[in-house]
């Protein structure tokens, strides 16, 4: 997910298969159901028991409107109130949704969607037109979507929003009727069905976009096409989803309600999951106390999965003196972080010796040892000679209010001090503010996380490919590396593919703009009598199943 994340980051997500999928349909056009099974969206549900579902979200949603939805926190709200032309079902696959019908063509290069009846929370009918507007939207850089380059598979669509000589007319997406939206795309994409699963390719509601440009940040003004509604958002406080009755897929809803409180504090979340109060308590909307991992992984009631996703640190490279390659292979051969994981994260995590998860691996993983102390002093020596210093000047690590965040950060300073005779200063921040300040460059080093948004290891290469990028806070950029990108989006050989995203994690391991720390687990306690929630390996929820039973 696309993602920042507010204990994670989303970019809202891989596995090598999905690479093997790419030979071409004899006939001329194919009629593709995902996965050839009946979606998982068609169950119909019979109602029992309570019918409120009580969750907390770590913080308040930055925003709700899929066209700058870019955290964990965003996502689930949007997820619950949006729809798209596919939806993850509990398989993990994409099935259609919003569409009832997709017609591949022969080259894998144009999708053409058929879309069922279906109407927003005010009643209006969805259209074509809506997604056709909403992609292009996101593009259009007027928009300052950070998560537009989602939308570069498309024809066309990176040059319009680059402003490479292309205008919104010429993207690639086009709604041919009401009900028929015709994509081009520049290239085969083997996940595309999965990338119209994630928010940033949810519709949106042209007229009630254009007429009010605060649309998503009240409940009152708030219309999607999702299983939910949004009936009341008390800022930093709560925030309420009723089930909407003109989702096109009522009948498999089984939730009445969902009721958010806003709670920082995880050992206050946990205390009131202990006393009734919520019916869910950690990741992915949170996470558990660390001091209470160990009792709550000893009684059994922790359920505890890996995910597709990299908790890491960014450097600022443009901010001395992690300007310096040499200053910042220290500070990450420095780390201890099998450490972290067994004194502080407690949740069977496997330390990051590389950017992209061993589920998504391209072969090259680990690009360096963990805690190699000695060679940690030998780059800060060399680097500290390169800039021409004596001595480092101030150091800060900022991260965003969440108690493991802080553990985390203490130790990773703690340990930079015994290894490196550096001093670091601990910034902490609220999350809105603080991604705010990632994205301006506000920071020296700085805590995210990424969790895969499609099953395709370009998914993380992706985020460091241009130095303007949305969700590239580091300022790096390297020719080299977005050639080995570029070259593999044209590659049609799935070997040679592989052997190409491969070069280019070499070409980021080796420059060193992040430090990868671990590869996430979630972990969380619910009541028995929640079911149907979906976590998927990408550590997307979807509430759109759930019960209380």
């Amino acid at each position: 997910m696309k993602k920042n994340i507010f204990v994670l980051l989303t970019s809202l997500l891989v596995t090598g298969a999905a690479l093997a999928g790419c030979g071409s349909p004899t006939n001329t056009t194919q009629t593709q159901t995902p996965n050839n099974q009946t979606p998982a969206t068609q169950t119909p549900a019979t109602n029992a028991g309570s019918k409120t579902l009580k969750l907390n979200l770590h913080s308040e949603p930055p925003t709700a409107d899929p066209g700058l939805a870019e955290d964990t926190t965003s996502g689930a709200i949007v997820r619950a109130t949006f729809d798209g032309l596919t939806r993850t079902g509990d398989d993990g696959k994409p099935h259609e949704s919003a569409a009832e019908k997709v017609d591949v063509s022969a080259d894998l290069k144009t999708y053409t969607f058929t879309l069922r009846e279906g109407k927003w929370s005010n009643g209006d009918p969805v259209t074509a037109h809506d997604f056709e507007y909403a992609w292009k939207r996101a593009l259009d850089p007027k928009t300052a979507s950070n998560y537009a380059y989602q939308l570069y598979f498309i024809k066309d669509g990176e040059k319009f929003n680059k402003g490479q000589g292309k205008s919104i007319d010429d993207v690639g997406v086009k709604a041919l009727d009401d009900k028929t939206l015709q994509v081009q795309l520049e290239n085969p994409t083997p996940f595309f069905l999965e990338l119209t699963a994630f928010y940033t390719y949810y519709p949106v509601n042209q007229k009630v976009v254009t007429g009010n440009a605060n649309w998503a940040a009240e409940a009152k003004t708030h219309v999607g096409n999702g299983p939910f509604k949004m009936v009341e958002w008390e800022h930093k406080s709560k925030l309420i989803l009723e089930k909407n009755e003109h989702y096109w897929d009522k009948d498999a809803v089984k939730l009445d309600r969902i009721e958010f409180s806003m709670v920082e504090d995880e050992n206050t979340e946990l205390a009131m999951y202990d006393n009734g109060e919520i019916d869910w308590a950690g990741s992915p909307l949170s996470s558990l106390p660390t001091d209470a991992m160990q009792a709550l992984k000893a009684s059994g009631k922790m359920t505890t999965v890996p995910i597709s996703g990299t908790y890491m640190y960014k450097f600022n490279t443009e901010k001395p003196p992690f300007n310096n390659v040499k200053i910042r292979k220290a500070f990450v051969y420095a780390l201890n972080r099998q450490a972290i994981i067994d004194n502080v994260t407690q949740a069977n995590q496997q330390p990051a010796l590389g950017f992209i998860p061993d589920s998504n691996s391209v072969g090259n993983s680990p690009f360096f040892q963990d805690n190699d102390v000695e060679k940690a002093k030998q780059y800060l020596a060399e680097g500290m000679k390169e800039l021409g210093i004596t001595s480092l000047p101030p150091i800060s690590l900022s991260f965003n209010t969440s108690e493991a965040h802080k553990k985390i950060a203490e130790s990773v300073q703690d340990q930079w001090k015994k290894a490196l005779g550096v001093d670091v200063k601990l910034e902490n921040k609220e999350w809105k503010v603080y991604i705010e300040d990632m994205h301006q460059g506000n920071f020296q080093i700085g805590r995210m996380g990424w969790l895969a948004d499609y099953n395709d290891p370009l998914t993380f290469l992706d985020l460091f490919k241009d130095k303007d990028g949305g969700n590239n806070d580091t300022r790096w950029e390297n020719q080299k590396y977005k050639d080995a990108l570029n070259k593999s989006a044209t590659e049609a050989d799935p070997e040679k593919r592989k052997k190409l995203l491969a070069e280019a994690e070499q070409v980021l391991m080796e420059d060193m703009p992040i430090l990868p720390i671990y590869y996430y687990t979630q972990s969380w306690v619910k009541k028995d009598s929640v079911k149907g929630v979906i976590v998927d390996t990408q550590g997307n929820v979807d509430y759109k199943w759930a019960s209380m039973e």
